[in-house]
């Protein structure tokens, strides 16, 4: 696997400010203590509670699965670290990815993307749910740390890196971070390297889970998928290892695979496009942060593979249905009836308690859940043995 050691390269002319040029949303006094804006953006998501939250919401599997699955803050620092090897190699700001990395899946709510999609299903006739723009609203709005301005208060650049997709109708409603989906420009080449950092992240990891679980076949992964070819060169190097080993160091190196395509193939898109600064590479019509042709069909053939043989297999299904099931139960318990949520959660329903306000309000909270307090808290309100103490 590639690392983040040695002297970082100088800093791309086309790399994020050290200065963010888009500023922040409310006024602050001068930084001190020598951080730059990204790393105190940084800081201020590890310190956050929503950040703490992520060690207890689901990946693939459900937190009480097993202890050694991935979750979301695992995901997190695998994307994080992905990503700032990749930012050395081409001379972009490691610290701004970094905070995008570790701020992306804040809105992500319990039971991973079956805890999204039933949510999403609740509020349909109130503007919908995504994660992505629920990451933004955390940072934006819902954490409470600060005397002067509500949320972080991070750079627009974290903000814009935070929101990798979004839709033109939502795009106009969120100011400055939507206006790039409106006019078809680019992001920051941090932003773009962070969103695929992120798929490589992910795709890695939950092969090892899958293998760990004993859902995913070695013997169909290694024959449909790039996974095969470099087993084969672990298994020809380490002849005596046993599986673990053989799955670890095929792990590393399929990951740095990825990386090193991403770099050299982002290194030479940046060249043809003759992109002198930022300003120019925001004013591109496409990203210029990619993977090469054949290791996008790599790629997209592993994708394929999880979806057929892990995303969907039974186990994990079973697990999926039963979390949607639950997330609608809650949803609809505390629309229904409002005075069931926590006071400070009914406080922000004193002056607006329209159906839209209260559907938004009690997205919050069902988001925010961990995968184990939604379980306790749909316990708590619908069966009569369990106690009303919260965990």
């Amino acid at each position: 696997m590639s690392t983040d050691g040695g002297p970082a390269p100088r800093r791309a002319p086309y790399a994020a400010r050290p200065q963010p040029q888009g500023g922040r949303r409310y006024r602050e006094e001068p930084p001190t203590g020598g951080r730059s804006d990204y790393q105190r953006d940084r800081d201020r998501v590890i310190h956050s509670t929503a950040f703490r939250r992520l060690e207890y919401k689901t990946q693939v599997f459900v937190n009480h699965e097993g202890d050694l699955y991935r979750t979301r803050l695992t995901h997190s620092l695998e994307v994080g670290q992905v990503g700032r090897s990749v930012a050395r190699q081409l001379g972009l700001d490691e610290d701004l990815v970094e905070a995008i990395a570790l701020a992306h899946d804040l809105g992500h709510t319990p039971f991973g993307h079956a805890g999204q999609d039933a949510l999403n299903g609740c509020m349909g006739d109130y503007g919908g749910f995504e994660h992505n723009i629920q990451s933004l609203r955390v940072v934006d709005v819902l954490e409470r740390r600060y005397g002067d301005f509500p949320g972080l208060n991070l750079s627009f650049e974290t903000r814009e890196g935070i929101l990798k997709h979004c839709s033109k109708a939502r795009a106009e409603k969120l100011g400055d971070v939507g206006r790039r989906f409106l006019e078809g420009t680019q992001p920051s080449l941090e932003a773009q390297i962070t969103n695929l950092a992120d798929e490589i992240a992910y795709n890695n990891h939950d092969i090892d889970d899958g293998l760990r679980a004993g859902l995913i076949d070695l013997e169909e992964l290694c024959a449909a998928t790039l996974f095969g070819d470099i087993f084969r060169e672990v298994q020809a190097r380490y002849p005596h290892a046993d599986a673990k080993i053989l799955r670890h160091e095929t792990g590393r190196r399929l990951i740095n695979t990825f990386i090193m395509d991403l770099v050299h193939t982002t290194r030479a898109r940046v060249a043809q496009a003759q992109v002198q600064n930022l300003q120019e590479l925001r004013a591109l019509s496409a990203p210029l942060a990619a993977h090469s042709a054949p290791m996008a069909e790599s790629i997209r053939q592993l994708k394929a593979f999880l979806m057929r043989r892990l995303y969907r297999h039974p186990q994990v299904h079973r697990q999926a249905e039963k979390a949607k099931r639950l997330v609608r139960d809650l949803f609809t318990a505390f629309f229904s009836d409002p005075r069931l949520l926590p006071l400070d959660h009914q406080a922000r329903l004193l002056e607006d308690d329209s159906p839209s306000r209260r559907a938004r309000v009690v997205a919050d909270y069902v988001a925010g859940m961990t995968d184990r307090y939604a379980i306790a808290e749909h316990a708590r309100l619908f069966d009569p043995r369990f106690g009303t103490d919260t965990p």
